[in-house]
């Protein structure tokens, strides 16, 4: 019934060609009228790769609900010269891009709270604060001419004061070493010409600063266009015109690099499209040198080819109906069906060649074509459509959609090979056959592999066994990070931050119930032994408070006349600064010869007098270069000796909105040590913090539970996809044996594929594996022509047209697949270079295990005359 079906189909066809032909036009022009007037788009947004109910993605929905100043986020990282320049960068680039509506949403400094700036020395140990305090009192005259004179001529009488204090033997200089050694290397840069800021911060601040680590970071949440290749691309381009007009980025004195989550993404996207054009040309110009060699004539080729872009387009049709909007796994449609649905083609075309050498007559041809391969091509698509639909049950949406795009494109490749295919070929009207369609050199080797049969069955019979043995070895690297091209600016500068165990995204976040559940949690996870240390905002309340404010306001009471604001100096001339330096001179020259000859303050000296003869402009530099972050430390210390007694009411709303939800839940976040980051080790935290609190979130569980997500998807694909194929093979087939003989080279070659990943090695990763659907389809395509051919009495399938068809049908899938292996990308890459291995596999077992199995058994009953095929 279905063969006469199949064989009216192609008739009609041929005998209405031009209805056909017009028609597949039509079909054809309406299908890309309809994808191009907007019925079918693509979102960039990741998070519709998973579905929605799964419980992880429920607990990142939560925590993105709960706390939205974490998502979706631009992340400026900010690192200078000294910490005042970051300071500085960071401000000045958060002013400017607040001012820009048109591209960010919300723009944040949250590591520039005047909270912790206030309340900073309450988070020093007792021993460390004792210490800042102790040297700040011994400080207090030279403070004090710096608070009266913030300039350099009041730092020259600071440190006249320092000379006079040798000179009397009533000053130790151990406490000023560093400080001193500073000044001397700012004066010696300004009076080579190459004046660059004095940092304050690090001679007074006694550490404070270090608690934030090298880095400052500005927020910035921007306004996306999910209808793009690059969503946040236009918010990036505005930030880094900001960042190249910055003071100390154009000196060169700070770097500002942008990564997050929006910068990864973007950069990732371009990186696959970046060379995409070329390898498109040099794979249309290789597909088209395979279709020639397999067709030998452009009135096959052309036919093939308008076929392929039919199928394309119903299937983009297909596509708008059924998703409408395609994810960023699901739009790769377009080159899995090329790749697989020109095998169809190729077989009906290379095919119809052989008949019609056979025949003379292109009808006859036609006919004979449906009769002999329809059924082929009809049971090969099906199949594909099987194992490819497999995959829509499954959590991973993105390949679900994919798998339901894919396999409805199937249906429609094989219902244009017979439908249309057969009307181009009848319009273009191919010349007859000169000589046998099949590979004369080939058909030689059919008698070695009968007679070598044995040994050939016990050499893959030794493969299977080693791939077997080294499954254990083949490695799944779960970490996303793998896929991405390290030399992206946002993948350095992650890595950066990852090294760094202050900055290290990868963090499990729990939601309590309150703040003194958080506090419960505390304890627990930090006794793990992959944590490195948990926060909530329980943290930032100081310990050991009554002791440490005594110890500030012991210090204020002593300083707070000195650090008083005073009325402003008069404004400072060269001539100020040569007087102010001979006067500093004549008080610390009678005190060097009590110093070592390389003390420091020696050096001071040398640079003093270098100055009388420094020309007017080097002194100014000099004076801001010494000065210019002067009165910002001098006001964070008068801001410090002002802290006061922190609880939780009184951490201010602003800041206790990362940590703390208006309906009283509190966030803990768990940061891991620095021999966790690795896959294994990410597992292991993320395993032990889960022992503690179940329902912890945060990118390290959204990696870990991605990656589970995948795999098991995958897994649960194959055994349906198996299931589905066997019973569809079972129904068509109609024998045990036939079926046992399509699946058995599959399986094979999934075995050959994984020992030479094992081998290379070629780690699977979360681009790569989508290769194994691909594996599936072309497999099953090539298995199925041989054994119904050897089914219907061929006994030469080596120098058949079957196998010519097999081999170029490989090559053009190859090429269109093998190309992905030049991208910049390494996932794309990676996914390249695993097609073309597992396609090699899939060859070896279609052209030399089938063959050899095929002539260990008995010649089957003829089902049909014995042809040549």
């Amino acid at each position: 019934m279905l063969l006469r079906l199949l064989i009216g189909l192609v008739d009609s066809s041929r005998r209405h060609a031009l209805i056909h032909f017009l028609g597949g036009l039509l079909l054809a022009a309406f299908s890309a009228w309809y994808c191009l007037s907007g019925h079918i788009g693509v979102s960039t947004d990741t998070d519709l790769l998973f579905k929605s109910s799964l419980p992880w993605r429920q607990r990142a929905v939560e925590l993105n609900k709960a706390f939205p100043q974490f998502r979706d986020l631009l992340v400026a990282v900010v690192q200078a010269r000294i910490p005042e320049e970051a300071d500085a960068t960071a401000n000045q680039l958060a002013a400017a891009l607040s001012k820009d509506k048109e591209h960010f949403l919300t723009v944040r400094r949250p590591d520039a709270s005047p909270f912790l700036q206030k309340e900073g020395m309450l988070f020093l140990s007792v021993p460390k604060l004792t210490t800042l305090m102790d040297q700040t009192i011994d400080a207090q005259p030279f403070i004090g001419q710096l608070v009266a004179d913030p300039s350099s001529r009041g730092l020259f009488s600071a440190l006249s004061l320092l000379g006079m204090g040798v000179t009397k033997g009533d000053a130790d200089l151990t406490p000023y070493l560093t400080s001193i050694e500073g000044f001397h290397k700012s004066m010696v840069e300004a009076l080579d010409g190459k004046p660059r800021p004095l940092s304050w911060q690090s001679l007074l601040g006694g550490g404070i600063g270090d608690l934030a680590g090298p880095y400052r970071f500005v927020l910035v949440q921007p306004k996306q266009d999910y209808g793009k290749l690059e969503p946040g691309g236009a918010a990036t381009d505005a930030m880094r015109k900001v960042i190249a007009d910055l003071e100390f980025v154009k000196s060169g004195d700070a770097q500002v690099r942008i990564t997050g989550q929006i910068a990864l993404a973007d950069e990732e996207f371009a990186t696959v499209a970046e060379g995409a054009v070329e390898g498109l040309v040099i794979s249309v110009v290789l597909i088209t040198l395979w279709l020639f060699l397999a067709l030998h004539t452009w009135r096959l080729i052309i036919p093939a080819l308008l076929t392929l872009f039919l199928g394309l387009l119903l299937t983009g049709l297909f596509a708008a109906l059924a998703v409408g909007t395609l994810n960023l796994v699901s739009v790769g449609f377009a080159v899995l069906f090329v790749g697989i649905a020109v095998d169809f083609a190729i077989q009906f075309s290379v095919r119809y060649r052989e008949y019609r050498f056979e025949t003379g007559d292109a009808a006859a041809a036609l006919t004979e074509t449906a009769r002999r391969v329809g059924i082929q091509i009809m049971i090969a698509s099906f199949a594909t459509a099987a194992g490819f639909l497999a995959f829509v049950p499954t959590d991973f949406a993105g390949v679900a959609e994919l798998g339901l795009i894919a396999g409805g494109g199937m249906i429609l490749a094989f219902i244009c090979t017979m439908a249309f295919l057969p009307a181009a070929i009848t319009l273009f009207r191919p010349r007859g056959e000169s000589a046998e369609v099949g590979f004369r050199w080939a058909a030689r080797l059919d008698p070695v592999v009968v007679r070598f049969r044995y040994t050939i069955l016990l050499v893959f019979a030794l493969l299977t066994i080693a791939a077997v043995a080294s499954a254990p070895f083949l490695v799944f690297d779960s970490d996303p990070l793998a896929t991405k091209n390290p030399k992206t600016e946002a993948m350095r500068t992650l890595r950066d931050l990852i090294n760094n165990p202050l900055t290290n995204p990868y963090t499990i976040d729990i939601l309590a119930p309150s703040a003194s559940a958080a506090a419960a949690l505390i304890e627990p996870l930090e006794k793990l032994p992959s944590v490195d240390s948990a926060l909530s905002i329980n943290t930032f309340v100081p310990k050991d408070q009554a002791q440490k404010l005594a110890l500030i306001a012991d210090a204020n009471g002593l300083l707070a006349a000195t650090l008083a604001p005073r009325s402003p100096a008069a404004p400072i001339t060269a001539g100020d600064i040569r007087l102010a330096a001979k006067t500093a001179l004549a008080q610390i020259e009678p005190a060097l010869p009590k110093l070592p000859a390389d003390h420091p303050l020696g050096k001071i000296a040398d640079d003093l007098k270098r100055m009388q003869k420094a020309p007017d402009n080097v002194l100014m530099a000099m004076n801001t270069s010494l000065t210019r972050f002067l009165p910002d430390q001098l006001d964070h210390l008068r801001l410090g000796l002002s802290a006061e007694p922190v609880a939780l009411a009184t951490i201010p709303p602003d800041f206790a909105r990362d940590w703390l939800l208006p309906d009283g839940r509190a966030r803990v976040q768990v940061n891991p040590k620095a021999d966790y980051h690795s896959p294994a080790g990410l597992r292991t935290f993320v395993e032990q913090v889960r022992s503690v609190a179940p329902n912890a979130g945060g990118s390290a569980v959204t990696i870990q539970a991605t990656s589970d997500t995948i795999t098991g998807s995958f897994e649960q694909a194959a055994i349906y996809a198996l299931i589905a194929i066997t019973i569809l093979l079972g129904l068509l087939l109609r024998r045990v044996l036939d079926v046992l003989l399509v699946l058995m080279p599959l399986l094979l070659s999934s075995l050959l594929t994984l020992l030479v990943a094992v081998w290379l090695p070629l780690h699977l990763n979360f681009a790569n594996i989508i290769a194994l659907p691909l594996l599936l389809g072309v497999g099953v395509s090539f298995n199925i022509y041989f054994v119904m051919n050897w089914r219907a009495g061929a006994d030469h399938p080596l120098g058949s047209a079957t196998a010519r068809a097999v081999l170029f049908s490989a090559l053009t899938t190859g090429t269109a697949f093998g190309s992905l292996w030049l991208s910049a990308h390494p996932g794309t890459a990676s996914m390249g270079e695993l097609l073309l291995i597992s396609l090699a596999c899939t060859l070896l077992a279609t052209l030399v295990f089938i063959p050899a199995t095929l002539a260990a058994l008995r010649q089957p009953t003829r089902a049909l005359e014995h042809t040549s095929i």
